[in-house]
């Protein structure tokens, strides 16, 4: 049993089911992210876990205490939503104190916690401004310090940046870890963005149609992705997924994968006698764009480096990275090459893959097959 359990729960409005039966078992300290794109459920598991939500069937429970008929306010939770939700007129100081406040917690404690919260959060110097008079990245440093002086069992953040820009979501998202890191505080957070969800978490479950999908580490999730929606959704970009064949070439099981020209590559899998068991079979070969490079940009500690030779269509300067993009497959497929290649649109290149990145996945399910 974990610290914090969902078990089997789902939510129907009517006839219309949002949530399909969702087992997560979340232990004290972890840092679980809830990512997937709109409607998928996500927000509505959240608000089930705050008791904002009733659940239709199944059970969640924190440390081991059922919360159903629990009221949000009974349940030892404190929530960060995106709309930061601070009162107008009350000043910094006392919006962080208003919850604790409300529990008839003492002056004397409030204004230590407050005090405490506020030198963690770097906000001291803004206890006495009201909330118009702050950035969106400090009232956020506020929303969090209210939640923070409540000493909750779970931390429950809803999409908490999705109001900053860029670099500011860069900021607070790594103010967020160092928090995490340095409390070890249990956190449910939900995003749409996969990156906030890849270097926030310890665990991730990524949620599509009221489903969990799959649930494991980011290096799982991105690395082992257990279907074509999680291999689509997660990374930026995002994990190239073409059509190709399984054959056995001079004792080697390989993916046979057709070019633009209509020339046919043989990229032959690490795992020879596993996936030789599926000669003849028609896949769709999953491989992330940093394992399509120059050769000189390629893995030299992996043994599993072919090289082939393709028509650039298109190259994209990132500053630090080129993004050049061929046709594999009948699809386009996006590598990762170094800022310094003289590779451009237009002519033949040489690619580099690395076989031990590359994932087959089953065309009619969708589902990661097994060596």
């Amino acid at each position: 049993m974990g610290f914090l359990d969902i078990r089997q729960a789902t939510k129907s409005y009517g006839a219309l089911k949002v949530l399909h039966e969702t087992d997560i078992s979340i232990e004290e300290g972890e840092f679980l992210v809830l990512v997937g794109p709109s409607g998928c459920g996500k927000s509505t598991l959240l608000n089930m876990i705050a008791g904002l939500e009733e659940v239709t069937t199944g059970d969640i429970s924190i440390k081991g205490r059922s919360m159903t008929g629990v009221r949000p306010a009974d349940r030892n939770i404190a929530m960060v939503f995106q709309s930061y939700a601070l009162y107008p007129t009350m000043n910094v100081g006392q919006n962080i104190a208003f919850g604790l406040e409300m529990h008839g917690v003492p002056k004397p404690e409030r204004e230590k916690a407050v005090a405490e919260a506020a030198e963690l959060l770097q906000i001291g110097h803004l206890l006495d401004r009201k909330p118009g008079q702050l950035s969106g990245g400090q009232r956020q440093r506020v929303a969090m310090g209210r939640a923070l002086v409540r000493d909750p069992d779970v931390f429950l953040f809803d999409e908490p940046l999705s109001n900053l820009d860029a670099k500011l979501r860069v900021d607070m998202r790594t103010e967020i870890k160092k928090l995490h890191q340095k409390l070890r505080t249990t956190i449910v957070y939900v995003t749409h963005d996969q990156i906030e969800a890849l270097t926030l978490s310890t665990r991730i479950a990524v949620m599509y149609g009221g489903h969990v999908q799959q649930l494991g580490t980011p290096s799982e999730i991105y690395d082992h992705p257990a279907n074509m929606f999680v291999a689509g959704f997660m990374g930026s970009p995002s994990m190239n997924l073409f059509p190709a064949s399984v054959a056995q070439e001079n004792g080697k099981a390989v993916a046979k994968v057709e070019l633009a020209d209509r020339s046919t590559v043989a990229l032959p899998f690490p795992d020879h006698a596993e996936m030789a068991r599926h000669a003849g079979r028609e896949i769709v070969l999953g491989i992330r764009p940093e394992a399509i490079t120059d050769p000189d940009g390629s893995d030299r500690n992996s043994a599993s480096i072919h090289h082939f030779d393709a028509n650039v269509e298109v190259t994209e300067p990132a500053g630090s990275d080129t993004f050049v993009v061929t046709h594999m497959g009948g699809k386009e497929v996006t590598g990762r090459f170094r800022a310094n290649v003289d590779v451009r649109a237009g002519r033949t290149f040489k690619f580099a893959v690395n076989m031990d990145k590359a994932v087959a996945f089953d065309p009619k399910s969708e589902e990661r097959i097994s060596a």
